[in-house]
């Protein structure tokens, strides 16, 4: 929702707090906006017939109701007939239905969105009316902001109220939104989630982030060299649910209608592989980078950006241990410097961001709409793990944080065949072989039979997946989109390896040694040309590959594009048409996607390779 707010930043930095279109006055604006009232009624008579509004003034609006989306406009809810209430209800659990859980009502705007505002009296009669249809459909109300529409001297003040409806938790179908930490080392990215996911604040030392580190190294160094996973839920009602009142992950999603699973990557330049994995093989839906007030931007924090921005991955900024510039000589200052540092390089061509401050919690619900509707908003929040300073404005933003993808694509994905990426390979004791992952399309149940491949030589494998497990709690089924691991019993673990898939035998998946890519050189110190080796990433595949051909040049320069045909070193791999590609060597940068698969017989096929049909099925 576009809502003009007033600009709680401070002018030395020059950051926006809101992106305008309604012209509405919230919070203290309204306060203010009283007062310009007053004083104009108490001015010269002259004065007085030239304050009033002109007539031909538009009023404010906001833009018309969308048919499709989570979003309902409604004027009034004030005592609605039986037969109108049933029809209220199927219309919000429609809504309900478009936003995979979650629906935002205004309260006080017409269809085309004028905004016309409730007297009090309304506006309480149209909240209590919305709460009962919520609870006929199974679902609990947040009302996220209260705002006055000024119509000008000649009309009074009246409201208009924006509230969040949520589905109640059942059979664990939570809405579940992953983000990928970003920035570089010391930036405080594991302190935070920490802080977030435990319900304690940090003592200044480090004593949040114990609880994510997986290796014994990560806790004598402090610096995460691995991808660790860790969750922070929201109940109906908005209410944050984290281990500090659960004892487990599964009573955390037994009380959470909204779960965030944060993953947490590596900041260090040596370990930029396993960060690129993590972006590519997990799907994040949001990218959050921190950035430490003290230290500002340093090390690898533009590269990270670079990489969500190359794989189109929604970022919003954290400025942490603001705690540190409180006092001091020039502290307050490193703030405002690690501030003016994130304009520049927001705005510059090859970011084209608009960089919006959150200062208070209306900031933060507008903040959370825009991201999702404009890519290029990029909202940013200043807080300390240690004093907890602002770390309520990251929760609500988190808790509005509507998801990317509709319902409507959600079940395009359910139809397909089932496909099931291998990201982590573990050994259990007295479980056996598990995989984890993320199911890219279909639906998988318990005691359903795959194939998994392919191996070095090509084939698939056949096997039965005995068990499951979403965010550390059983389920029994895993929808396209879910991330999971999944039992597979006795299956030798020695035949697996990251970036297989396992897929329905109905597919009858293919493989290929070669493929062709479109792709955009980012940077290379001289030129990208024939014999080339690059670390090639397409979803959870991370393989060498070989340049076989440029298509119409003999090399590539920095900044140039072309069709380039790689072959990879190892073992053959399955790769999906259209699907996003990140190269790297050193320095050498380079993004793309998946046009063509090769045959090794030096002929295109898009269906086919030279040993893919039935019988590598095994």
């Amino acid at each position: 929702m576009d809502v003009q707010l007033t600009d709680h930043c401070g002018t030395k930095t020059g950051l926006k707090t809101s992106n305008v279109n309604a012209k509405v006055t919230a919070g203290s604006g309204s306060a203010q906006g009283n007062n310009r009232t007053k004083k104009t009624r108490r001015g010269k008579r002259g004065k007085r017939r030239r304050g009033k509004k002109p007539k031909d003034e538009p009023p404010p609006y906001l833009p018309p109701e969308a048919e499709e989306g989570n979003i309902e406009y409604k004027l009034k809810l004030v005592n609605p007939t039986q037969y109108r209430f049933e029809h209220l209800a199927t219309q919000l659990k429609w809504r309900l239905q478009e936003g995979r859980g979650e629906a935002v009502y205004q309260i006080g705007v017409e269809d085309n969105g004028l905004l016309v505002g409730l007297s009090d009296a309304d506006m309480r009669a149209s909240l209590k009316t919305l709460k009962r249809m919520a609870e006929k459909v199974g679902a609990d109300i947040t009302l996220l902001r209260e705002r006055e529409v000024d119509y000008g001297i000649e009309r009074s003040c009246r409201k208009i109220a924006e509230v969040l409806v949520r589905k109640v938790p059942d059979d664990q179908q939570f809405l579940d939104l992953r983000v990928a930490v970003l920035g570089n080392v010391d930036s405080g990215k594991s302190t935070l989630l920490g802080v977030l996911t435990q319900g304690e604040l940090d003592n200044g030392r480090g004593r949040a982030r114990l609880n994510l580190f997986r290796h014994l190294h990560e806790i004598q160094s402090g610096r995460t060299s691995s991808i660790s996973f860790e969750i922070l839920g929201f109940n109906s009602k908005g209410e944050v649910v984290n281990y500090s009142d659960s004892r487990s992950a599964e009573e955390i999603c037994e009380s959470s209608s909204k779960m965030i699973t944060f993953m947490d990557l590596a900041g260090h330049h040596k370990y930029l592989k396993t960060t690129i994995f993590g972006l590519t093989s997990y799907c994040p839906d949001f990218a959050m980078l921190v950035v430490g007030a003290n230290t500002g931007i340093v090390g690898t924090t533009r590269e990270h950006l670079g990489l969500a921005m190359a794989l189109k991955v929604p970022i919003f900024v954290v400025v942490s241990k603001v705690d540190v510039c409180v006092c001091g000589s020039g502290a307050r200052g490193a703030l405002e410097r690690t501030l003016r540092q994130l304009e520049r390089l927001l705005k510059q061509p090859g970011c084209a961001k608009v960089p919006l401050l959150v200062a208070n919690a209306d900031d933060a619900v507008t903040a959370a709409q825009q991201f999702t509707q404009s890519h290029s908003v990029t909202p940013i929040f200043t807080l300390s793990s240690v004093t907890g300073e602002n770390l309520d404005l990251l929760k609500v933003f988190l808790n509005v944080l509507p998801p990317l993808s509709n319902s409507k694509e959600q079940e395009e994905l359910m139809q397909q065949l089932t496909e099931f990426q291998v990201d982590e390979i573990y050994s259990v004791p007295e479980v056996g072989t598990v995989v984890g992952g993320t199911l890219y399309s279909g639906v998988c149940g318990e005691g359903e039979r795959l194939v998994v491949g392919p191996t070095d030589d090509g084939r698939f494998l056949r096997l039965r997946v005995l068990s499951m497990q979403r965010n550390r709690s059983s389920c029994r089924v895993l929808r396209a989109g879910q991330a999971a691991t999944l039992a597979l019993g006795n299956f030798p673990r020695t035949l697996l390896r990251k970036g297989m898939v396992m897929v329905s035998p109905k597919m009858n998946p293919t493989i290929c040694w070669r493929f062709e890519a479109a792709v955009v050189l980012l940077f290379h110190a001289k030129t990208f040309r024939r014999g080339f080796q690059v670390t090639v990433h397409v979803g959870n595949v991370r393989q060498t590959a070989t340049v076989e051909c440029l298509h119409g040049k003999e090399e590539l320069r920095t900044g140039e594009s072309a069709v380039v045909c790689f072959r990879f070193l190892k073992h053959p791999e399955y790769l999906r048409l259209g699907a996003k590609l990140l190269f790297r060597e050193g320095v050498t940068k380079g993004i793309g996607h998946v046009a063509q698969l090769l045959s090794d017989l030096n002929t295109p096929d898009q269906n086919h390779t030279h040993n893919n049909n039935n019988n590598n099925i095994a």
